[in-house]
């Protein structure tokens, strides 16, 4: 067992139902990725390197992609109740868990640091 099934196992069933579902998306796009810790947080590792954290505060959930471009970037191509439904600050993507984040937006969030990690430049401005 790894870091990250650890940490759903200490939530509540429906925190960790939506928490899991990030998870299990990020999984599907990405079978290698490995369980480990970044900033103290679990997370899941691609290539060795912090991919993605999702974490349930006292009031929200938050996505952590460890840049604090992509969520910029997924902010950016998002629109209507997509965007609404969320809150974006500098390295951090918020969600309440009765608005589960669209897998489509997970998709975006894990497609834009992928990319920053297979070529770093794109985190210089």
């Amino acid at each position: 067992m790894g870091t990250v099934d650890e940490y759903l196992e200490s939530l509540d069933s429906d925190d960790r139902a939506v928490v899991s579902h990030v998870f299990d998306v990020v999984r599907e796009m990405h079978p290698d990725v490995t369980q480990g810790t970044s900033y103290g947080m679990p997370a899941l590792l691609y290539r060795d390197k912090a991919l993605i954290s999702v974490m349930r505060t006292k009031k929200h959930i938050g996505v952590y992609p460890f840049s604090g471009r992509v969520p910029e970037v997924v902010a950016g191509t998002l629109t209507g109740a997509d965007r609404d439904d969320l809150e974006f600050d500098k390295g951090t993507i918020r969600f309440q868990p009765e608005k589960p984040l669209p897998d489509a937006t997970i998709r975006a969030i894990v497609a834009a640091r992928v990319a920053e990690i297979e070529d770093p430049s794109l985190r210089k401005r």
